[in-house]
């Protein structure tokens, strides 16, 4: 009975004794112990697949299990909270801290190439092509409608074309460009269309006649393609107060040829006479039988004189004429000589006579 009893208040006293240390490890607990899983609100993938991992954090061995199904590169989704818990449960991932979040935010990333990037891209593999100009001056069209490309974001290597065929009788284009990824593969792209440069033109925007003066409202400017205007395309600056030595209908392109100075002179207009030379300066009234813009050669009807003459336009309604200046013959007369004068001794008889 002793010894039961000694084992007894042993077993009692062990009992006792060890109620402390135990409350005490509930209380602080070792470092080593494994925190609780915690769900995440927002999370980014790579893979084509979604992790345990990737939406818990802490969640141990389980990490690794795929669940899900990635959204589709560069694409966002969402998931349910309460989903999320289920599948965790059925893969043994229980005690997780929700954080109150309802919904679960995927999104898969990606590299993404845009309909502006794939323009340049191809504009700089023609540049300077068969003729071709810039980049900057080419206008591209696709066989197919363009859209944002998305690619895995392991491919992140340089864009570099590797075929490049450009035919200029047609203007068409096959191109076909390759990127390295991470894993040493490559991805290839190709893109088929054709290509035209353009220059920047003045275009009428109205039917103008031969000898019309164009004014800042008459044109717009726009791209136009450099075989339908040639390499004489006017600008705004060179176009606006010029005369047309042509008509031209709405909406063509004007060129260098078809403008000329405004005329500061018409036929049968009334012009003032310029008669300017050195110490004089005379007017008079006219009539042009010509017309011509400044430094153009015209003839005048002289009114009070009934006499066409030539002058130069140097003004509106201007005409200038040159006075000719009189030429001064100098005459030199020669110093006679005394040997050339006839002596007495040369004289003849009959002379003498």
């Amino acid at each position: 009975m002793m010894i039961i009893r000694f084992i007894l208040v042993a077993a009692l006293t062990l009992g006792t004794t060890s109620l402390p240390a135990r409350a005490e490890t509930l209380q602080n607990p070792p470092m080593d112990a494994p925190s609780a899983p915690v769900l995440k609100s927002s999370v980014t993938v790579t893979a084509d697949v979604v992790r345990i991992g990737d939406l818990v954090d802490n969640a141990g061995v389980a990490s690794q299990v795929a669940v899900y199904r990635s959204p589709d590169l560069g694409t966002t989704g969402s998931l349910r909270t309460a989903q999320v818990l289920e599948t965790l449960r059925a893969n043994q991932v229980i005690g997780v801290d929700t954080q109150g979040i309802s919904e679960v935010s995927v999104t898969r990333a990606s590299r993404a190439i845009s309909v502006k990037d794939i323009e340049t891209l191809v504009a700089k593999a023609l540049e300077h092509r068969n003729g071709l100009g810039d980049a900057a001056n080419l206008s591209l069209t696709f066989e197919r409608d363009l859209r944002d490309i998305q690619l895995d974001s392991s491919v992140n290597g340089e864009i570099r074309p590797a075929i490049t065929r450009y035919d200029a009788r047609n203007g068409r284009f096959d191109l076909l460009f390759e990127i390295q990824s991470d894993n040493g593969g490559a991805t290839r792209l190709r893109f088929t269309g054709t290509a035209v440069e353009t220059v920047e033109a003045a275009v009428l925007a109205r039917n103008a006649e031969r000898g019309d003066v164009i004014k800042a409202s008459d044109i717009v400017i726009e791209r136009r393609p450099k075989a339908e205007v040639g390499n004489d395309a006017a600008t705004r600056t060179r176009s606006v107060g010029m005369q047309l030595r042509r008509s031209i209908r709405a909406g063509q392109a004007l060129r260098a040829g078809d403008l000329a100075k405004a005329d500061l002179v018409t036929r049968d207009q009334a012009v003032t006479l310029i008669y300017d030379a050195p110490g004089v300066y005379l007017t008079g009234r006219g009539k042009a039988m010509d017309g011509g813009t400044e430094g153009d050669t015209v003839s005048v009807l002289n009114v009070q004189s009934k006499r066409i003459v030539q002058g130069v336009v140097i003004g509106p309604g201007q005409v200038s004429i040159t006075i000719p200046t009189p030429r001064t013959v100098t005459a030199s007369l020669a110093s006679a000589s005394p040997a050339d004068e006839p002596t007495p001794a040369s004289r003849s008889p009959e002379n003498a006579e």
